[in-house]
């Protein structure tokens, strides 16, 4: 056995030996590709379009993706102007809000995308098979290392591509750069890349670059924004086959952008309509099935035994044989899961023709423009596309119902419902620049190729094409505004009105204008107040009440075409409401002559009127001012002479009123007398709509105040019979008397506000006692000898009380002994 041993022990020694080389020998064929190794997406269980990943890349990109410095082996290049100063400009003057980085890689990788679709239209192998085919934008997260990566298989960048396009701004130095913005004016430099690029410095300290262009390497740029970037050949990620791909490692104050709901807000907000699908990798919890524990296992055949333990010996046996049959008990457990999500599911409708969109897709779009998903339509709806100097699509909605907001605080708020994009993408909506205020009610969009992407609101708002673009949404607006009116079977007439209803299959036309004025009509008359331009057009939309519309809603060129032969004016009175206006005094002679006269009864109607002075070459009349012309009548020269001398009598006695002039009316027929205004001055209406101001100022409204005038009606028998007694006697107190009384009452029923309401008061007074033959002199009964009666009862009184109070109070000691031995 000896002579065994140590040979023995030597071959051992030799096979271990042996042992370790055969494992380096394995692992070398397995590093030379003998077996297959795991693939990432085994793992993580994604889509069939995700991105193929072996293990020895997962390692070199983790140690790439790791990094946040420099690489040693790769070319640097120093930015040659002072990066501090550009950096300034491009994030404080450009750049006040954080989140549109995403908005402008997103926008990048869109006109990467345009590039190499461009292309593909000529050449189909640019754009390469499978998954480079497909022209996406895809958005990724890793919450542990901080980084946020955006991949675009657009056309990608050469070195050179990388070196001029991510560093043309610095390359130009920052005074030219400022230089260029100042003089030329033109700010359109998303081309260049550069200024959109940079806005990813607001949310990261560290970027990299990795792009693949078919004609060159793939190549990784990176820059920490220090003064110098640097670009090598990519040996340590992933082919990307095409395309581009940016990695943010985000700062540690800019961790919400790490989240997906913050993400999927973004892409939601700003790049909704982009025309290339976005993805977002995001988590999704799934129930799957999950082999059951032992111990559950148990404890439910416990539970089954002793809930079977009282039955037959049959059905037990039979519960023993489906035991024996039933496969292994499993449970439904919570499972994360990642699969790529489109983001970007609305489609850009603007871009097709309007006769290729249905109204059904033009509602979902309303719906998901303006967030407002009720059941009724927008009453009208414009898509439109501009050509010329300045090229633009739009689509502009009427909302079925106003804000209740809307007219709060119409000069203050800088809200606006109109949003700007360039190119598909989302610049803002604060610009309401776009539309003026009075249509600031509409909702929708305007995308234009011509204006510039990567410029703050306040740079935007200077640019030329703003004007050009601004006056043909009004244009437009406006447009669209009247032919709900010409669709209207209700605001036809005659003709027009059969013709309508007989083309009309639906009745959803019929009433929209009438509704649109009741949400939105006030806006129209601010417009006719503020747009000297379009008044016109404006008033062409004006919609009112009058004496022969029969409480329906009418135009100024239905009026016109009902006007009397020979009627030059349009007849107006403003007030407080129908009821009170068709008993006004003013209209009495022009009903009984049968003129028509418009009810104006919105407060904003007054200043409507200060600047709608004529329609159709016909002059606006006011009937409770000056000036009001109707048919001439014979005996007006006649009556001036017999009443010469009570007007000027009377005007005399008002001398105290400020009554500027006392004349014969021709507007009267019922009614005594009227005051009316002068013609360029406060109507009776205006002046309380003035004095009801929070801030109003009495003392500066007098000379605003129009002149007021007594008009008598010479035919009524109260002025004929005070014409001859003051031709009797011209001083009788009593006849002055009557004078103010008469021209105070026409006063209020004029619609004027009393100075002196208490002065009103007695001389109605006196009147009344002139009628009940009640001496005016007559004194009020005094009350002295009732008050003393009164006064002594009350000190009686007051004297008795006293005494009950003692007495009651001697009445409770007498009994409180008494209280306190019962509950002993």
């Amino acid at each position: 056995m000896r002579k065994w041993a140590i040979p023995s022990a030597l071959i051992l020694l030799c096979l271990l030996c042996l042992i370790p080389d055969q494992g380096r020998k394995l692992q070398a064929n397995a590093e030379e590709g003998a077996v297959d190794p795991p693939k990432v997406e085994d793992k993580i269980g994604a889509v069939p379009n995700g991105l193929q990943t072996d293990s020895d890349v997962v390692k070199r990109e983790s140690e790439s993706i790791s990094k946040r410095s420099l690489r040693s082996n790769a070319e640097k290049f120093e930015f040659q102007a002072e990066v501090s100063r550009l950096m300034d400009i491009i994030i404080n003057s450009l750049y006040s809000n954080k989140d549109i980085f995403l908005r402008e890689l997103i926008s990048n990788a869109s006109d990467a995308l345009d590039k190499i679709r461009f292309l593909s239209l000529t050449d189909k192998e640019v754009l390469g098979e499978g998954d480079n085919a497909k022209l996406e934008i895809q958005i990724k997260l890793h919450k542990e290392k901080k980084i946020l990566s955006i991949r675009d298989r657009g056309i990608g960048m050469t070195k050179e591509d990388l070196i001029k396009n991510l560093g043309t701004i610095a390359k130009s130095g920052t005074s030219a750069f400022v230089e260029k913005m100042q003089s030329s004016g033109d700010l359109n430099l998303i081309g260049q890349f550069g200024v959109g690029f940079y806005s990813v410095y607001l949310v990261a300290d560290y970027v990299e670059v990795i792009s693949k262009h078919n004609d060159d390497k793939q190549y990784v740029w990176e820059s920490k924004a220090d003064g110098a970037f640097a670009i090598s050949e990519d040996i340590w990620n992933e082919p990307l086959g095409r395309g581009t791909e940016i990695r943010l490692h985000l700062r540690d104050e800019a961790g919400e952008y790490l989240e997906e709901s913050k993400l999927k807000e973004l892409v939601k907000k700003y790049s909704e309509f982009i025309n290339f699908p976005i993805y977002l990798w995001a988590s999704k919890e799934v129930d799957v099935e999950a082999p059951a524990d032992e111990d559950e296992t148990t404890d439910e055949e416990d539970m089954s035994e002793s809930s079977s333990s009282d039955e037959g010996e049959e059905d037990s046996e039979k519960s023993e044989d489906e035991e024996t049959e039933k496969k292994p008990k499993t449970k439904k457990v919570k499972e994360t899961t990642y699969e790529w999500e489109l983001l970007n599911d609305v489609k850009a409708i603007w871009l097709r023709s309007p006769k290729d969109v249905t109204d059904e897709e033009y509602t979902k779009f309303y719906q998901s423009l303006a967030k407002d998903f009720g059941d009724e339509k927008p009453m009208a709806w414009s898509h439109f596309t501009a050509e010329g100097d300045v090229e633009f699509k739009a689509i502009l909605f009427v909302p079925p119902k106003a804000p209740q907001d809307l007219y709060e605080s119409y000069y203050n708020t800088k809200k606006a419902n109109l949003k700007l994009y360039v190119r598909k993408v989302f610049i803002s909506d604060e610009f309401d620049e776009l539309l003026p205020k009075y249509l600031s009610f509409l909702k929708g969009l305007v995308d234009s190729d011509t204006l510039p992407l990567n410029v703050s609101r306040e740079m935007l708002q200077q640019h030329g094409s703003l004007k050009t673009i601004k006056k043909k949404l009004i244009r437009k607006a406006l447009d669209m505004i009247r032919k709900i009116a010409e669709e209207d079977p209700d605001e036809s007439t005659g003709k027009e009105k059969e013709e309508v209803d007989k083309s009309s299959d639906d009745d959803e036309k019929k009433g929209q204008y009438a509704k649109f004025w009741n949400e939105f009509g006030k806006s129209i008359k601010l417009g006719i107040v503020e747009d000297a331009t379009n008044r016109n057009r404006l008033a062409k939309l004006l919609r009112f009440e009058s004496t022969k519309s029969d409480g329906k809603l009418t135009s100024l060129d239905q009026y016109i075409s009902r006007m009397k032969p020979g009627q030059k004016d349009i007849f107006y009175i403003t007030g407080t409401n129908r009821e009170q206006l068709e008993k006004s005094p003013f209209l009495e002679r022009l009903k009984k002559k049968n003129y028509e006269v418009i009810f104006f009864m919105d407060p904003v109607d007054e200043y409507l009127m200060q600047y709608l002075m004529d329609y159709e070459d016909k002059k606006f009349q006011n009937v409770s001012k000056e000036g009001l012309k109707l048919e001439k009548d014979s005996k007006t020269k006649e009556l001036k002479e017999t009443f010469k001398e009570l007007t000027k009598w009377w005007k005399g006695a008002l001398a105290s009123e400020n009554v500027d002039d006392v004349k014969i009316s021709n507007r009267l027929d019922n009614t005594p007398c009227v005051v009316v205004t002068s013609k360029f001055g406060w109507s009776a209406n205006m002046e309380r709509i003035m004095q009801s101001q929070t801030l109003s100022d009495a003392s500066k409204q007098g000379y605003m105040r129009g002149k007021r005038v007594l008009e008598i009606n010479p035919r009524h028998p109260i002025v004929k019979e005070l014409r001859e007694r003051v031709a009797n006697d011209p001083e009788d107190q009593s006849l002055k008397q009557t004078a103010h009384l008469i021209y105070q009452t026409a006063l209020m029923e004029s619609g004027f506000m009393m100075n002196d309401p208490k002065d009103f008061a007695n001389r109605i007074y006196n009147s009344v006692k002139s009628s009940l033959d009640i001496n005016p002199n007559a004194a009020v009964e005094e009350e002295g000898e009732v008050e003393e009666a009164e006064a002594e009862t009350e000190t009686k009184e007051d004297a008795g009380a006293p005494k009950v109070e003692y007495e009651s109070a001697e009445d409770d000691a007498d009994t409180e002994p008494s209280a306190v031995k019962d509950e002993l």
